[in-house]
C-alpha cells in the first residue's frame, strides 16, 4: 500500500469519525429525514417533494434495520466519496502529495460537514456535481468518448436524486461554446450519450406527466413563498462562507484556469462557474443549492498552489496552507453543529445570537437555532401517539392525521405498532389508506387554539378529548397537541376524499 493510499484512507476515516462526533445523541432526526425514510414504504418513480433516488436508499436502510447509525452513514459516505473524487481529480492533474493533502483538507473542513449530517438529497447532489465535473475533466484530458457515456449516467442518477443538477448543464452549455471545446457539439457520441441519459430519467418524467407535473407546482410554491425573499447579495456572500477556509485555494483555481498554460485545456471550467452562478442568481436560488460547484475547483487550486509553493522559502508556506481550513473550522465547530445540549446553548446563547443563529424564519429570536429545534420533540410525539393508540377501542380502525409531514414521518418511524400516520402535507396526501372504515381519529395539531379543533371535529364523534401535547420547550413542535376522537358517527372517508381532491385541485 502506497503512502498516498494510506493518507487517503486516513482522510476517509476522519471524515466518518467527524460526522458522527458532530451529532449529540440528545437530538432526534430532522423533519425532512422522516419523510425521506417513509418513502421506502411507498416506492415509485417520483414524489411531490423529491425524485426517487432517496427512496431507494431509504429502502436499503429499511432492509438493513433502519437504525440511526445507518441513516447517518449514507450522507457521510457521499461526503467521503466527494473527497475521493477530488483526490482523483488532483491525481489526473498531476498534483503532488501536498496538493492531494491540501485538496482533501479543504473539502473535509467545509460546509459539507454540516450538509453531511443530514439524510437529505443534498449530500448526494454535491457528489453528483463533483463526479460529473470529473467526467468532463477526464474527457478533455483523454478525448475518450466513454467519458461522455459515463457522464450521461452520472447526470441521470444525479437528476433522479435532485433536479438541481440541471443548473450544471445550464452553466456548462454556454461555457463550451466560448472555448475550443465547442467541437464537442459535432461529436455524435454526445447525442447518443444524451439519449442514454434521457432513457434513464424517462420513468421519472413519465411519472411527472401522469401526475400533472407536481415539480412545477412545487417550484412555483417555492418561488412565491421562499425564493422571492432570497437576497441576491446574501446569496453571493454565503458562497464565501461555505468554503471559507478554502477561499485561497478556490480563487487560486480561477487565476490558474485563466492564465496557467498547464491548465489552459480546462478553461471551460472558469466560464462554467460564472454562468452557473448567474443562473442561480437569476432564479433566486437558495444559497446552498450551489455548494456542489466548488469541490472540483479545490482540485484545480490545490494543483496550482502546489506548483507555486514547491521551491525555496515558499515550501515553508505549505503547512500554513493546509492549516488554514482547519483554523477556520474551529470557531464554526462551536456553533454550527448540534453537538451541544439544548441547555448548554441556552446558557451560552450570546455567541449564537451574535451570529444570527437564533433568528428563525418568523424573524424572531428563539432559544435554539431553528435547525436544532427541528431535531427535537419527535420521539416524544411518537411515543405519546403510540400510547394513545393502544388505549383506544377498535384501535385497528384508527386514522392518525397530522398537520405536517414531520409529525407523520416521526410517528411512522418510532412507533412500535407500525402505524400509518398521514397528512394532507407533502407526499402523504397520496398515501391515505381509504380501503377501510375508520371509527377513531388521532389528530396531531401544531400549536394553536385547542378549542377550535374540538369544536370543528367533535360533532362527528361520540367522544373527544385532548389527550396530550409536546412538552419539550426547546422543540419547534413545542405545544403541538394530540387529540383522540372515538366512535365516528359518519364515514369520515368521504370528508378525507373531499379534502384530498381540494388540495390536488389547488395544485
Amino acid at each position: 500500500m502506497t503512502k498516498k493510499t494510506i493518507i487517503l484512507i486516513g482522510f476517509i476515516g476522519l471524515k466518518f469519525l467527524l460526522q458522527f462526533l458532530l451529532l449529540s445523541s440528545e437530538y432526534d432526526l430532522q423533519r425532512d429525514e422522516y419523510l425521506h425514510l417513509d418513502q421506502a414504504n411507498h416506492l415509485t418513480w417520483g414524489y411531490l417533494s423529491v425524485p426517487p433516488f432517496t427512496s431507494w436508499t431509504s429502502y436499503i436502510i429499511q432492509l438493513l434495520g433502519n437504525s440511526i447509525l445507518l441513516i447517518k452513514f449514507f450522507p457521510a459516505l457521499y461526503g467521503a466519496l466527494t473527497i475521493f473524487i477530488v483526490w482523483k481529480a488532483i491525481e489526473e492533474l498531476n498534483g503532488n502529495l501536498f496538493a492531494l493533502i491540501l485538496g482533501a483538507t479543504c473539502v473535509l473542513f467545509s460546509a459539507l460537514l454540516r450538509l453531511n449530517t443530514l439524510y437529505q438529497p443534498n449530500s448526494f447532489d454535491v457528489l453528483s456535481w463533483t463526479v460529473l465535473y470529473f467526467t468532463l475533466l477526464k474527457y478533455i484530458k483523454t478525448d475518450n468518448a466513454k467519458w461522455l457515456y459515463i457522464g450521461a449516467v452520472v447526470f441521470a442518477i444525479g437528476f433522479l436524486n435532485k433536479y438541481n443538477i440541471l443548473f450544471l448543464l445550464i452553466g456548462l452549455f454556454p461555457s463550451l461554446l466560448l472555448t475550443k471545446h465547442r467541437k464537442l457539439f459535432f461529436n455524435p457520441n454526445l447525442y447518443f450519450a444524451a439519449l442514454l441519459g434521457f432513457a434513464l430519467i424517462f420513468p421519472n418524467l413519465l411519472w411527472q406527466y401522469n401526475n400533472n407535473f407536481p415539480v412545477f407546482h412545487h417550484l412555483k410554491q417555492l418561488a412565491e413563498t421562499q425564493l422571492v425573499n432570497v437576497n441576491r447579495f446574501d446569496f453571493l456572500k454565503n458562497q464565501l462562507l461555505f468554503f471559507i477556509g478554502s477561499l485561497l485555494v478556490i480563487f487560486a483555481s480561477f487565476y490558474a484556469l485563466l492564465f496557467r498554460k498547464s491548465l489552459k485545456e480546462y478553461r471551460v471550467f472558469f466560464f462554467s462557474i460564472l454562468f452557473t452562478l448567474i443562473a442561480f442568481l437569476n432564479f433566486r436560488a437558495k444559497d446552498y443549492y450551489a455548494i456542489g460547484i466548488y469541490p472540483i475547483y479545490i482540485a484545480f487550486g490545490s494543483v496550482y498552489l502546489s506548483e507555486v509553493l514547491k521551491e525555496g522559502w515558499k515550501r515553508y508556506l505549505q503547512p500554513i496552507a493546509i492549516a488554514i481550513p482547519l483554523l477556520f473550522f474551529i470557531p464554526i465547530y462551536k456553533v454550527a453543529f448540534p453537538n451541544k445540549s439544548p441547555e448548554y446553548i441556552v446558557q451560552h446563547s450570546g455567541c449564537y445570537k451574535k451570529m444570527g443563529l437564533l433568528r428563525w424564519e418568523d424573524g424572531k429570536d428563539h432559544l435554539l437555532p431553528q435547525d436544532f429545534a427541528d431535531m427535537l420533540g419527535w420521539r416524544e410525539l411518537a411515543l405519546k401517539v403510540d400510547s394513545i393508540y393502544l388505549s383506544l377501542p377498535n384501535k385497528n380502525n384508527t386514522l392518525i392525521l397530522c398537520d405536517n409531514y414531520g409529525q407523520a414521518g416521526a410517528i411512522n418511524y418510532y412507533t412500535k405498532q407500525k402505524l400509518n400516520a398521514v397528512s394532507f402535507n407533502a407526499d402523504y396526501i397520496n398515501w391515505f389508506d381509504l380501503s377501510k372504515k375508520y371509527v377513531n381519529l388521532i389528530r396531531v395539531k401544531e400549536a394553536n387554539d385547542v378549542n377550535a379543533e374540538l369544536q370543528e371535529t367533535s360533532p362527528f364523534f361520540q367522544n373527544s378529548i385532548l389527550a396530550d401535547s409536546i412538552t419539550n420547550r426547546y422543540a419547534r413542535e413545542y405545544g403541538s397537541t394530540i387529540f383522540a376522537f372515538t366512535g365516528a358517527k359518519i364515514d369520515i372517508r368521504e370528508r378525507i376524499r373531499d379534502e384530498i381532491e381540494q388540495k390536488k385541485n389547488y395544485r
